[in-house]
């Protein structure tokens, strides 16, 4: 986080992604030459996420998919609930 804002900031979110994928990794008994082979993702690219967080998007999604954590991140985007259409269940229209 930074000195001026509660949230995290991209490089920190890029960071703490590298080191849960590393985690996710490490407990399913895969080495980084496993992971990469497997994913189809570069060992290079795969030790450059690991140290910096950074990565394609693509590349990401198939660690995710070897890693069984894709469907996931498939639900992080969805459209958050209206209040409104909870509203509609209590109000009377008789």
């Amino acid at each position: 986080m930074s000195k001026f804002s509660l949230k995290k900031l991209p490089p920190e979110v890029l960071r703490s992604t590298a080191q849960k994928i590393r985690m996710l990794r490490k407990l399913a008994s895969l080495s980084q030459s496993n992971l990469a082979e497997r994913s189809g993702v570069s060992l290079g690219s795969l030790k450059r996420f690991e140290a910096s967080g950074k990565i394609s998007l693509e590349s990401f999604l198939k660690l995710l998919h070897i890693l069984g954590r894709l469907d996931e991140f498939d639900g992080i985007l969805q459209p958050g609930e209206d209040i409104r259409d909870i509203e509609k269940l209590f109000t009377n229209k008789s």
